[in-house]
Parts: C-alpha cells; sequence; structure tokens
C-alpha cells in the first residue's frame, strides 16, 4: 500500500545548505523506491491557514518510507534543512485500492450507537 512522507515547511530565507539538501536529497529516497509527488508547487488553501510550503513524496510502502527516513543517507542531509527550515513531517500510509469512506462511516455510526 502506497505511504507518503508529508512535509509542511515554513518560509525560510534562501541558504547554500538548502540547495546543497535539495541537490541530495532524491538520492535518499530513490533505493527505497522513493519520489517527488509535490515539490515547489504553489497552492491554495481553501480553508484554514497554510503558510509556507508542501512537500510530499510516495514510497511503495510505510516500510520503504521509514527506512528512508531513518537511512544514514538521509539522517546525513536532515540538518541541512532543519537548521534553516522549520516544519512538521509525517509518514502515513495511504488506504487500500476500493477503499469507502462509507464503510468507515458505518463503523463510526455503530460505535456511537453502542454507546
Amino acid at each position: 500500500m502506497t505511504a507518503y512522507a508529508i512535509a509542511h515547511l515554513q518560509e525560510a530565507a534562501p541558504h547554500p545548505e538548502i540547495a546543497e539538501y535539495m541537490e541530495r536529497i532524491p538520492a535518499t529516497f530513490e533505493p527505497y523506491g522513493g519520489r517527488f509527488l509535490v515539490h515547489m508547487t504553489p497552492h491554495d488553501v481553501m480553508e484554514g491557514s497554510w503558510p509556507g510550503h508542501v512537500v510530499m513524496i510516495g514510497f511503495p510502502g510505510i516500510t520503504e518510507a521509514r527506512a528512508w527516513w531513518d537511512s544514514p543517507a538521509y539522517q546525513e542531509i536532515a540538518p541541512l534543512r532543519s537548521r534553516h527550515i522549520k516544519g512538521d513531517i509525517i509518514l502515513v500510509e495511504g488506504v487500500p485500492e476500493g477503499y469507502d469512506a462509507r464503510v468507515t462511516a458505518k463503523a463510526v455510526r455503530e460505535a456511537l450507537d453502542s454507546e
């Protein structure tokens, strides 16, 4: 099942270490089947506020996403970003093929009815 690394990164002043990070990061996720899905593209805020940037990397599964995050190659370059850009980063597994939110809603209603 596909998994994603999603980052909500705040605005940051340009810095040579950020450029180096961007140059080096693809080589860290490619061995795990990762690829950029969203990177440095504009976004429309439809509700709430979302200052900064969105980055999304897709992986074949959560195991690969976690292996990438924990890899020596990524951990070596992570400080190049984190010293200059604040943000939130999550790893999340996608839903299976054929997922139906109505089934989940039914389970929620059944749980509410049993209270």
